[in-house]
């Protein structure tokens, strides 16, 4: 592992059922004091941090609307969710001295900036977390697609897909226990073998914008430092 980072700029994207801790519901400030005591070392060895956060501990839009709620509204509710999330961990990193700021696809400003792209870049630029919520704004769409957007549009140099599970696997290993872990693939073998790392959208968007992804798990939040320091961890997806 190199002394120092091997990304300038980051897009860390967390489920929302990691922050909701064993329980997988709420929140749980232990596993977000963690999680967020590891960002304050990234941005102390001068990274750029932003981090998209899920909604799932809340709401998981159109599954937990169940047929019983129009589409688009059981997606905005889930975007809400989101947003519960942003404040909790922003509020995490400014107890530890980080200087953050949320920005919100859709907008909500007693609580949170809308999201501006040269706003964000500046607060980068000045050392702050940027924390983006709701998503794209726009239902249909998946916290993941919302991540790899934000990530292409910020120019970050990589998207880090912090999971419950360690990587990528050729088959479900909760399934399958001789499923095979795998190191590095690329998007288009993502996409044809069905792998489910990210949605299709998203995964399409990444390849597209020629983002890598490196995929790992969060059982240890030290490992967002490590990649980010460039041990070699979990799975790598590059466009080519």
């Amino acid at each position: 592992m190199s002394d120092l980072p091997k990304y300038k700029r980051v897009l860390l994207k967390i489920s929302g059922e990691a922050l909701g801790g064993d329980k997988k519901f709420g929140l749980d400030f232990e596993v977000i004091g963690k999680v967020c005591a590891v960002l304050k070392k990234c941005v102390k060895a001068g990274v750029q941090v932003g981090v998209v956060v899920g909604g799932g501990n809340f709401w998981r839009g159109v599954k937990d609307g169940g047929g019983k709620i129009d589409r688009a509204r059981a997606d905005h509710m889930g975007m809400m969710a989101t947003v519960i999330n942003c404040l909790g961990v922003a509020d995490t990193l400014e107890q530890m001295g980080v200087p953050t700021r949320v920005q919100t696809a859709l907008e909500i400003k007693a609580v949170a900036e809308p999201y501006i792209r040269a706003k964000a870049i500046r607060h980068f630029e000045k050392g702050r977390v940027v924390i983006f919520g709701c998503g794209t704004g726009r239902p249909y769409f998946s916290t993941d697609t919302g991540a790899v957007l934000v990530a292409a549009e910020i120019n970050a140099d990589a998207i880090l897909l912090a999971k419950n599970i360690d990587g990528i696997y050729d088959s479900d290993p909760a399934i399958n226990s001789e499923a095979k872990k795998i190191d590095m693939i690329t998007y288009t073998d993502v996409l044809s073998r069905r792998l489910g790392v990210m949605d299709s959208t998203a995964t399409s968007l990444s390849m597209d914008n020629n983002i890598p992804l490196i995929v790992f798990g969060l059982n240890d939040p030290e490992n967002i430092y490590r990649v980010i320091m460039g041990e070699n961890l979990g799975s790598t997806v590059i466009a080519e």
